[in-house]
């Protein structure tokens, strides 16, 4: 399908803006809801890949977030069908995803690391509780909005406990941030995302990835090595050393020996941190953030 052009009408509701991103197997537009006058982001599939496993991951993705009511989670409205385009309306988020971030070099201050962990775990509590993990946690499927908020983005590839649709040697995700049974035969459960914050809370900690090269390169270290402690790297200022046991853990190979829960890990990150974590990000980090958009 073409982009859809701006003051175009889709399913005789939503008005399109503009194109936010255009991906492999569909495109992302701001439009507005012309009932409900409201912004909302609007996902089509591509015509061509409406079909077979790429539409069942679609339509999984509008139920998996119909069933997810938190703050730090982006709500879906609704799914649509017109007979040539399949649409999920979703919130619009207004943010600065953590992608952007780390193009720019920049390295979150620690409060504002932790801030964005803490709210991730909620999020990441909340979908677990009712049966689903995200299975892709990395920086691009993180927005800050501009009151300092974290929303996670796109479950397109989300697992549903009780859904034997997805079978468990399928391997959908990113290298890097995927846990080592996502490589194997093993079944997976909501610790390969906790397996993924630890990636991502040492990116935060020391601006640097923890497996890194190739796809093959990383496969290898996320199945056979350790990356450094936190605390050990060159870094100013430093990363804290009292991180580097719940960054390790979080980084188990095995998933028995990582943390159980998302709420387990939480409270080892407040633990650590021995203050009281902003529930947002700073003011200050918000209009650096700006700057990189």
């Amino acid at each position: 399908i073409r982009p859809r052009r701006t003051g175009q009408v889709l399913d005789e509701r939503y008005r399109i803006e503009d194109l936010l991103g255009e991906g492999s197997v569909g495109l992302v537009y701001r439009a507005t809801d012309l009932r409900l006058a409201r912004p909302v982001a609007i996902k089509v599939l591509r015509e061509e890949y409406a079909h077979g496993e790429i539409l069942e991951r679609f339509f999984r993705e509008a139920r998996v977030l119909s069933r997810l009511a938190h703050p730090n989670i982006v709500s879906v409205y609704e799914y649509g069908d017109t007979g040539t385009e399949r649409y999920i309306a979703m919130e619009f988020v207004d943010g600065t995803s953590l992608l952007d971030l780390y193009r720019h070099g920049e390295r979150l201050p620690l409060d504002d690391a932790l801030s964005v962990m803490l709210q991730l775990l909620d999020a990441l509590a909340c979908a677990h509780e009712q049966g689903v993990w995200h299975r892709d946690i990395k920086p691009a499927n993180l927005l800050i909005t501009p009151e300092g908020r974290l929303k996670v983005t796109d479950f397109g590839i989300a697992r549903i406990e009780s859904s034997d649709r997805t079978h468990h040697t399928t391997v959908l995700g990113s290298p890097g941030y995927m846990a080592p049974e996502r490589y194997t035969d093993e079944a997976p459960d909501q610790r390969v995302d906790l397996f993924s914050c630890g990636v991502l809370l040492y990116e935060l900690l020391t601006g640097e990835a923890p497996f890194r090269g190739s796809s093959s390169a990383v496969m290898y270290q996320v199945l056979n090595q350790n990356p450094p402690a936190p605390s050990s790297l060159p870094l100013r200022p430093p990363a804290p050393e009292r991180f580097d046991t719940v960054v390790a853990r979080a980084l188990a190979k095995r998933p028995c020996d990582r943390f159980a829960t998302a709420a387990q890990m939480r409270d080892a990150l407040c633990a650590a941190a021995d203050r009281p974590i902003r529930p947002t990000v700073s003011i200050e980090t918000l209009v650096r953030l700006r700057t990189v958009r």
